[in-house]
């Protein structure tokens, strides 16, 4: 068969034939993957500038719950994602996976550019954040259509016993679009371009969203060259094609079984070691391990460069032995090895912390019914009821370590630092103002305060007297407020991050075939969208927020990965039963 780019096969004999790949069809399969990594460039932007975004976008909310809020902005894009796969994957099963195509392709990235334009809240108030949500929703919506067809559009091209390899092509576009995005944010708030750390913060963050108005000519460019895919121009030819996939989908006992064996027994867990490897750990350098932006998205850009060929080897590998121990036994090592990794994280990425940590533990003495958990989803609480709510709100800002120890009721929280206690401001026996200024007082006792030059009165506002800088107690102990740059272990780190990254390229590498083999033709597209888009939607996009949401009411920095552990361990026990393996399927019924 030999295709150009812009035309559409008419004459089959038998099943597609696509055992043999031509020239033109290795073309078309990287032209389909070139316009996927736009796509996840598009999306991840978000995920890099989180903190950024947290600043602009959701001032006026505490620090902590502010993060949160933006994890969670961030991961509304996810929530949609399964919405998409139902839309999109109807009308790829039913009209044809080159249209659904473009048209995923035009939405994501007029999206993404839009963000680059919006005004932020100090210039428009609350109407910043919601057009934020819409734009990110829309995101979600055209990613959800996306996955399913570029997976089952590459698949039907591929060769037999190709299909791990080929797909993964498409698996590595992820990573691709989430590395070429961290060079150009790296490039653009870097000195060398003359943009700068401050500037970036102010508004060279747009430059990456704007920069996608040209990536989506070059995507939409590429995707108008292809031609449609064999299995299914084979079977419109026929009229075999669905007309009622999603009925057909999940409406039928026998598909539903595999639907829900697909999810438990692979997508859960692939799902929640993919964006812990790369987001999450990402987000824990940042918040967490308080690594400077630059650095820490450096870091992570040379171990996503070394790691992503191993998509395609784990892809090739998972033709000759089977996708399904991969993806298991890349489930069963982050199960097993997450908890450590990070703590050697922690020691190679913030010594000082790591040895703050194990020599000055902090403990938090606090009535637990007086324990909120620290997240208030619409920004109202300002944790100043209660003394333990003080105490804990002051370190979830640090994001610092501690142990909670119960006292009886009626006590007055404490936070105890290497030798010192440190007794939280009773709420109750204060008036508002004073209550506000205790505090703040009890705040530098713990983090320490900045030195306040004296100001006279000026336009109204009171004169201001001259304060020295308060050396906190965290600080008296060897808490830092940032990460040593002289201090960071940067082959370590890197050498870890690599591990996560390998970790993520055996359980995503081969899962796009697996799914494609899972399912019949006629609603292919649908059938493998929703779960996907459901365990990486839902259970992956939401991890950074609820990680983080379970470190700040913990108090244990390390507390948020129970919820990758613990999937990833029943991935691992249900695939094991009832998962089938699919690499010597024929994908053409």
């Amino acid at each position: 068969m030999d295709l150009k780019l812009h035309e559409t096969p008419e004459h089959y004999s038998g099943l597609p034939q696509h055992h043999k790949a031509t020239h033109d069809e290795k073309l078309i399969i990287t032209a389909s993957s070139l316009g996927t990594v736009f796509e996840w460039y598009d999306f991840y932007l978000y995920g890099l500038l989180t903190a950024i975004i947290a600043a602009k976008f959701l001032t006026g909310l505490n620090e902590t719950t502010s993060y949160i809020m933006a994890l969670l902005v961030f991961a509304s894009g996810f929530i949609v994602r399964p919405f998409g796969a139902l839309v999109f994957g109807r009308i790829g099963d039913m009209v044809g996976r080159r249209y659904t195509f473009i048209v995923t392709l035009l939405v994501m990235g007029l999206s993404t550019f839009l963000v680059g334009c919006l005004p932020t809240y100090e210039t428009a108030g609350v109407a910043a954040p919601i057009m934020l949500v819409v734009l990110r929703m829309f995101q979600g919506l055209a990613l959800g259509g996306e996955y399913g067809g570029a997976a089952t559009y590459v698949a039907e091209h591929a060769p037999e016993g190709k299909r791990g390899l080929y797909t993964s092509w498409i698996q590595i576009t992820a990573t691709a679009g989430l590395a070429m995005a961290l060079l150009i944010v790296i490039l653009v708030r870097s000195p060398v371009t003359g943009v700068g750390e401050d500037a970036f913060k102010d508004w060279g963050w747009r430059v990456p969203y704007l920069l996608s108005g040209l990536f989506l000519a070059v995507g939409l460019w590429l995707r108008l060259k292809l031609h449609e895919s064999p299995v299914f121009q084979k079977m419109k030819d026929e009229g075999t094609s669905s007309k009622r996939p999603l009925s057909e989908a999940f409406g039928e006992w026998k598909n539903v079984r595999i639907v829900l064996i697909a999810f438990f027994g692979a997508i859960a867990g692939q799902a929640v070691v993919w964006y812990t490897g790369q987001l999450y750990a990402m987000f824990f350098l940042e918040k967490m391990l308080k690594v400077d932006g630059i650095t820490a998205n450096t870091l992570i850009a040379i171990a996503l460069l070394m790691g992503a060929p191993f998509f395609l080897f784990f892809g090739w590998l998972s033709d000759k032995v089977g996708r399904k121990r991969i993806i298991l036994a890349g489930c069963a090592l982050a199960a097993l090895t997450l908890f450590p990794v990070f703590h050697g994280l922690t020691n190679a990425a913030n010594p000082a912390l790591a040895k703050a940590l194990a020599q000055a533990p902090v403990t938090v003495t606090a009535n637990p019914a007086e324990c909120s958990s620290q997240f208030d989803p619409v920004g109202k609480n300002p944790f100043d009821t209660t003394s333990c709510d003080i105490v804990k709100n002051v370190l979830a800002k640090a994001a610092v370590n501690y142990t909670n120890v119960d006292a009886p009721a009626g006590t007055i929280a404490s936070v105890t630092v290497g030798g010192a206690t440190l007794v939280a401001p009773d709420p109750a026996q204060l008036g508002k103002d004073e209550r506000k200024k205790a505090i703040a007082a009890f705040s530098a006792q713990v983090l320490g305060a900045p030195a306040v030059a004296a100001a006279p009165a000026k336009d109204g506002k009171p004169a201001v007297d001259a304060k020295p800088a308060v050396v906190g107690e965290l600080a008296k102990v060897g808490y830092p407020a940032k990460a040593d740059p002289d201090q960071i272990n940067k082959p370590l780190v890197v050498a870890i991050l690599f591990y996560l990254v390998l970790l993520v390229t055996m359980v995503y590498g081969p899962i796009a075939a697996m799914l494609v083999e899972l399912f019949p033709s006629r609603i292919r597209y649908t059938s493998m969208s929703l779960p996907y888009h459901i365990g990486n939607g839902w259970l992956g996009g939401l991890l950074p927020a609820i990680g983080f949401a379970m470190v700040a009411a913990k108090g244990d920095i390390y507390y948020g990965f129970w919820y990758p552990v613990v999937v990833a361990a029943a991935t691992v026990v249900i695939g094991l039963v009832f998962l089938p393996e699919t690499f010597k399927r024929n994908i053409d019924d």
